[in-house]
């Protein structure tokens, strides 16, 4: 997909601000610690199509607004993907203005976690 200009702007200034995790270093986390919430904030329909196993759905759409009631503790570990790592990165960004200090984005996003062979449900 070829993104607007503006668009990858705004995404590169929140790389900036936020961790970014890749596949493997996000597997090693999650096995290491059970209590780390993977977040989808893909659309519904994206969802739909196909999502990690152990992953809750929480679209960048909602996000703000929904997170303290799904995730209430800001101090949880969170990792968040989309679809190639460009929302999950805007959304670290917002879940650490709410005060979550333990969020990362997952470089890739969806598309790296099927390439390496992440289990999905489908």
């Amino acid at each position: 997909m070829k993104h607007a200009p503006g668009f990858l702007k705004l995404v590169e200034a929140a790389r900036r601000n936020v961790r970014e995790v890749t596949v493997g270093e996000a597997r090693e986390r999650i096995a290491a610690r059970p209590g780390i919430v993977l977040v989808d904030v893909r659309e519904e329909s994206e969802w739909a199509a196909g999502h990690a196993r152990e992953a809750v759905s929480l679209g960048k759409g909602i996000l703000e607004r929904d997170v303290e009631n799904r995730i209430p503790d800001p101090g949880t570990e969170v990792i968040l993907y989309c679809g190639g790592g460009y929302r999950s990165a805007l959304s670290a960004e917002a879940m650490q203005k709410m005060g979550y200090t333990n969020v990362w984005s997952l470089a890739g996003g969806y598309r790296a976690m099927t390439e390496a062979g992440w289990p999905m449900v489908r």
